[in-house]
């Protein structure tokens, strides 16, 4: 549990006080009722059952005053709720390592079926957008709740030569960001947008958040969207993908990353071409952790599967601090009435 106004639990400090004022009292009434006999009413209230009872409707009351200033402090607890929607950026690899085979049938076809369940399994107020990157990336599909749009463009995905990893953080953080300029934030680039904002339109009239000016904030603070990228090989074209992973890190934005394929992976012919896919897994657990993330590993289409399905319940659920500052005001008003109630029955009068 947390608080927002700390300073406030000075105030318990009194408790003590208050606890010392009272016994100070009771031996004084004490005093009193021993020095002048006469008062048999006050001493005989001293004596018998009503001893312990006197000390009730005090105690209550002072647990009362406990309760009334931890809620001023304002009390929170982090909760775990569920997501009214947020957007999910599918970066998927279509490089030419994708048409191997150790992932049955293929891992591109394998690929198409799992990311086929992260859409039927997600909520259907949250919009998922598709970036395709081999040697470079590319836009396939504008963040949408259209199921069958979706479908057919994962069914349009085609494997194609290098791998970009840093390029397709880049121009998926630009479907989130869609008026920005994401070429500005990385040394060296030229500062042009990734995506036309002609094509990204749509994205942006629903995105009210999307703004020129984008300023630093904590890592994974912004939790209206993340990327969720899947790669079987390492980065050999187009910006350093830890860099890429840096912008997204300070605009808050998460980059879930999932690492495909066996362990020793496999060399394949392509256009006369050798190509063996062997994952950069540390670069992609780095761009996972500096984003305040998660790094996975599939070796196959079930566990391919898998992973998106647990991305999808983590995805549409946030935490965040919940004020129970009402819970302890409530407390407080049972036990300063049962308080009240108590003195009442007990001694006909209120303390």
């Amino acid at each position: 549990m947390t608080f927002f106004w700390t300073d406030m639990l000075w105030l318990l400090l009194a408790v003590p006080a208050l606890i010392g004022t009272y016994v100070l009292l009771l031996r004084r009434r004490k005093i009193v009722a021993m020095r002048f006999p006469h008062l048999g009413i006050i001493k005989q209230g001293m004596d018998g059952p009503s001893k312990f009872k006197r000390h009730i409707p005090p105690a209550l009351l002072l647990i009362a005053i406990s309760l009334i200033i931890v809620a001023s402090a304002r009390p929170a607890v982090i909760a775990t709720l569920a997501s009214r929607g947020g957007t999910i950026i599918m970066a998927l690899d279509v490089s030419g390592s994708m048409r191997a085979s150790d992932v049955a049938p293929t891992r591109i076809a394998a690929a198409q079926i799992a990311a086929k369940s992260l859409v039927n399994s997600r909520a259907h107020q949250t919009r998922i957008g598709i970036v395709g990157f081999s040697n470079s990336a590319f836009l396939v599909q504008t963040p949408t709740t259209d199921n069958i749009a979706l479908d057919t463009a994962i069914d349009g995905l085609r494997p194609q030569y290098a791998t970009a990893i840093g390029d397709a953080v880049l121009v998926s953080l630009q479907m989130i960001f869609p008026q920005a300029k994401m070429g500005t934030m990385m040394p060296g680039s030229d500062g042009d947008q990734k995506v036309s904002a002609a094509a990204l339109n749509p994205v942006s009239n629903s995105n009210p958040s999307a703004s020129p000016a984008l300023t630093s904030v904590p890592p994974g603070s912004y939790r209206s969207a993340a990327i969720v990228l899947m790669t079987d090989g390492q980065n050999t074209s187009g910006p350093d993908p830890i860099e890429a992973a840096r912008v997204a890190a300070n605009l808050g934005v998460r980059i879930f990353t999932i690492g495909f394929g066996t362990p020793n992976g496999q060399t394949i012919n392509f256009d006369g071409r050798q190509i063996l896919a062997v994952l950069d897994e540390d670069t992609l657990k780095r761009m996972a952790s500096m984003t305040n993330a998660q790094y996975f590993h599939a070796q196959s289409a079930d566990e391919l599967s898998k992973i998106y399905k647990q991305l999808t319940t983590k995805l549409q659920s946030e935490s965040q601090e919940t004020e129970i500052s009402v819970f302890f005001v409530a407390a407080a008003t049972i036990f300063g009435t049962l308080s009240a109630m108590l003195s009442m029955l007990w001694f006909h009068r209120i303390f």
